[in-house]
């Protein structure tokens, strides 16, 4: 077992975490949620100036939350990517210092893997499995036959399902982050409009959310010129549906053709009430064992770049310190780095 320092910053989200001999010691996240809300969305030279304000302080508290220093530490990882370039930057920078100051061997970690193995604060991962990665910039399906091993069977082609959130969500007047607001008033409303379902019938799982924003707003835009109400409730329940089925219909697909073990649901997404109760029903009446991460470990943290660090630890895989960031890291090349 290892002693492991890792840090997360690759969006929105200054975390730093501190896992020793398998136990979570300290996660420490400073959220900046509440600075970019009065923009509608991430603003990333705003994000990472934060980033560089907050991340000494997260280190501090880190440490005295664990009761360890940097001296005690057997490696440090940080996420390599995906994520905005700046924010990944500060990241990187802070884990590289930490190496090089204290000798320390250094782990970079891909951000999906980390969403996906947060599931291990919840249960053990059984092979082959499925990880459906919902969250604000990434919407994957990702086989697993083994672990650490990772292939993409399906993702977006444009638009993330969270991105997608955050936009209807400014078509309709509600709040940034999109996807709370539009949950709770989708659970207060009927499907009642008619939202087309952007590839509906392909054979294969990739999704299109561009396509999805933008049959939102064509209706909503249309129901405005003729002066129509627009039921808000039922308009976000209308969306909510087809956004969260397209998910768990080509998960069921998937999970069938493929034969997996088990499903993973992942990514800020996955906190996602309907989401969470659809997975639920579809995947658990097929016969297959489901893990829905708890709604602490949904969002960005360092912990879930922890617990993937301690495998990458097991297995030696270090950088050297010339290293660099790489904002579009496939998760099947997170080993090339």
């Amino acid at each position: 077992m290892s002693k492991i320092l890792a840090i997360e910053s690759s969006c929105d989200e200054t975390a730093v975490a501190i896992l020793a001999e398998g136990k979570l010691l300290a996660n420490v996240i400073s959220s900046q949620v509440d600075v970019h809300r009065k923009y509608g969305g991430v603003m990333p030279e705003v994000a990472s100036r934060l980033h560089a304000e907050n991340i000494a302080v997260c280190l501090k508290e880190a440490y005295e939350k664990s009761g360890l220093s940097a001296r005690d530490m057997d490696a440090v990882a940080v996420t390599r990517g995906p994520g905005l370039i700046g924010c990944l930057h500060v990241g990187l920078q802070a884990a590289k210092t930490l190496a090089l100051a204290h000798d320390l061997p250094l782990i970079p970690v891909h951000h999906l893997a980390g969403h996906i193995y947060a599931n291990e604060y919840v249960g053990k991962l059984e092979f082959p499995l499925l990880a459906v990665v919902v969250s604000g910039g990434n919407t994957e399906l990702v086989l697993m036959d083994a672990p650490m091993s990772f292939q993409v069977i399906g993702e977006t082609k444009d638009d993330a399902v969270g991105e997608c959130y955050d936009k209807v969500a400014r078509i309709l007047g509600l709040p940034y982050p999109g996807g709370l607001p539009i949950d709770q008033h989708a659970q207060k409303g009927k499907h009642t409009y008619d939202i087309s379902e952007p590839l509906k019938g392909q054979k294969g799982y990739d999704f299109s959310y561009s396509g999805l924003k933008t049959a939102v707003s064509n209706l909503v835009n249309n129901l405005r010129m003729k002066g129509e109400e627009i039921r808000l409730d039922d308009m976000c329940r209308s969306f909510q549906d087809v956004a969260t089925g397209m998910i768990v219909d080509r998960a069921k697909r998937a999970a069938r053709e493929f034969g997996v073990r088990q499903v993973v649901l992942a990514g800020g997404v996955s906190a996602n009430s309907d989401l969470r109760r659809r997975m639920e029903e579809e995947i658990r009446g097929e016969g297959i064992d489901l893990i829905i991460p708890p709604l602490w470990c949904t969002t960005d943290n360092a912990a879930m770049i922890a617990k993937v660090a301690e495998h990458l630890y097991e297995e030696r895989l270090f950088a050297p310190l010339s290293v660099a960031v790489d904002p579009n890291w496939r998760i099947d090349k997170f080993r090339e780095f």
